[in-house]
């Protein structure tokens, strides 16, 4: 049985994460412009008539990532970021229903600082801090607006022409990925 507390937090992150903030404005944020061209790059999103994957990989200094995967009919999530490339972890309690890491970031030996917070390693034994996870994003067709993921990873099913995105969330807004 799992303690009220554990789900309580569970439900507060899932609860903020919904809460969604807008994408900052290059101008508001000059690390927005940086994702932004990293992702269109790429090139997925409104292009791609299969499934658009895109990662941001926010304050954790790395590049980010768009991929279109292939798919003529629904697919599973986690199959279609497999396709694109992209691994994801989840955590000891949760399993897939959280992603604590993608591609080994937060790494289990990598100190994630976060303004005014403690900074912390990732374990992924439980949920991670309400200030530093990933986000998981649903876009249902071209023209949409991104949409918080209301399942997680093991259950998500997509078709084409819709996108996934996994971006890491610090402080208290979450943003949409970009693409």
């Amino acid at each position: 049985m799992r303690s009220p507390l554990i789900s309580l937090l569970l439900v507060g992150a899932l609860a903020l994460s919904g809460c969604a903030a807008a994408t900052p404005s290059p101008e508001a944020d000059p690390t927005a412009a940086a994702t932004t061209e990293a992702s269109s790059d790429a090139g997925a999103g409104a292009d791609c008539e299969g499934i658009a994957v895109i990662v941001d990989f926010g304050t954790l200094d790395e590049d980010a990532a768009s991929e279109c995967v292939d798919a003529t009919s629904a697919t599973a999530a986690a199959d279609a970021l497999d396709e694109a490339g992209v691994t994801t972890e989840g955590s000891v309690e949760w399993g897939d229903a959280i992603v604590c890491r993608v591609n080994d970031r937060p790494g289990p030996d990598e100190t994630v600082e976060v303004a005014g917070e403690a900074s912390f390693v990732e374990s992924c034994q439980s949920m991670p801090p309400a200030y530093a996870y990933w986000a998981l994003w649903v876009k249902p067709s071209a023209g949409a607006e991104w949409e918080y993921a209301q399942e997680g990873l093991g259950t998500l099913e997509l078709e084409p022409g819709q996108s996934v995105g996994l971006v890491y969330t610090t402080g208290t807004e979450t943003p949409t990925p970009a693409g």
